[in-house]
């Protein structure tokens, strides 16, 4: 029987407040998620600062309502805790676009290089990379590595493609791509700045570079909300995925805030369809059940976490130092 066919509005929220309670879970948000979703859980946010700060409470259960690589970075930085997704179909088009065993062979081909990873990837992508990197801290990271060393950076070649133009640095790129972020039209995009002349653009780098040349700010979901919210400007135009807007009228209602425009203008393909797949009603189901649960082995979980420990290093923070959540960090 669903949690559909027994709870429903208040009653359900009832359930999920009361099960939460009785299972000592933490419920985490991404930015991306539906804003009932978003109102329910104790954190919002980008999804490595949200696997920091479920791993700095006392929570024995993790309920991370994102998608599945954002759950697996929560399980590799709190082993000890249960971790349940309330869909395991949540993927990531950017994580499918590389699978572990032709990036094994791709870096085996490329023996002089070294793989800057971008967190949005498998925990057997991240086990096989050097350094992970979010959107806001890749820039100091790069800064950092020799300027002679090869690099092989995936799997956003949008990212990667961005960072290279901002650093002068030439990068091997993995040619995966945000099927989310990909769906901005430019022809759209200028429509849209005509119709409102002065409204500056802020674009997320995995966006393809016709879109992001247009932009007045490039940055991470974190760097993007707090541009909307401090920038004098009364009209902004948002070229990531619209469920962040959620936060944005949420925290400066007297502002207008409109979505880059996907295909069209008409379609829904700006918004993510695996962030889509989590519900309340599945909520309710896995806390209940403690299902679908990450599970990973402790020798995957030991390797993925070097890179990603190595990112936190490199940017001047450790697992578990000092706050969470600031943006250098704070970037998928």
């Amino acid at each position: 029987m669903t949690a559909q066919s027994i709870f429903r509005g208040p009653a359900l929220l009832d359930e999920i407040v009361r099960l939460k309670k009785e299972r000592n879970a933490v419920i985490l948000a991404h930015y991306y998620q539906k804003p009932e979703l978003q109102d329910l859980a104790d954190f919002v946010g980008d999804s490595l600062d949200l696997s920091r700060k479920a791993a700095a409470t006392d929570a024995e259960v993790i309920a991370f309502c994102g998608v599945r690589f954002m759950a697996e970075t929560a399980k590799i930085l709190s082993p000890e805790k249960t971790v349940i997704l309330p869909d395991m179909d949540a993927g990531c088009s950017l994580e499918d676009s590389c699978p572990p065993d032709q990036f094994k062979a791709f870096r085996e081909a490329h023996p002089d290089h070294i793989a800057l990873t971008y967190i949005n990837c498998s925990a057997e992508v991240k086990a096989l990379s050097d350094i992970i990197v979010t959107s806001s801290s890749a820039d100091i990271i790069l800064s950092q590595i020799p300027k002679e060393q090869k690099i092989i950076f995936g799997p956003d070649r949008h990212l990667g493609g961005y960072l290279a133009r901002r650093t002068g640095r030439e990068m091997l790129l993995w040619p995966g791509i945000c099927i989310v972020h990909q769906a901005f039209s430019e022809t759209e995009l200028l429509k849209l700045m005509a119709e409102n002349p002065g409204a500056p653009v802020a674009a997320h780098p995995e966006c393809p570079p016709q879109i992001v040349d247009h932009a007045d700010m490039v940055g991470s979901t974190k760097a993007i909300l707090d541009f909307a919210l401090t920038s004098p400007a009364q009209t902004i135009i948002v070229a990531t995925e619209p469920h962040i807007i959620h936060q944005m009228e949420k925290a400066a209602p007297h502002k207008r805030f409109i979505g880059a425009p996907g295909g069209d203008g008409n379609c829904n393909c700006n918004m993510c369809p695996y962030m889509a797949l989590n519900t309340m009603e599945k909520l309710y189901v896995a806390l209940r059940d403690l299902e679908p649960r990450i599970e990973m082995s402790t020798a995957l979980m030991d390797k993925a976490r070097v890179p990603l420990e190595r990112m936190l290093e490199m940017a001047g923070r450790t697992v578990g130092q000092g706050d969470v959540g600031r943006p250098v960090l704070s970037g998928d």
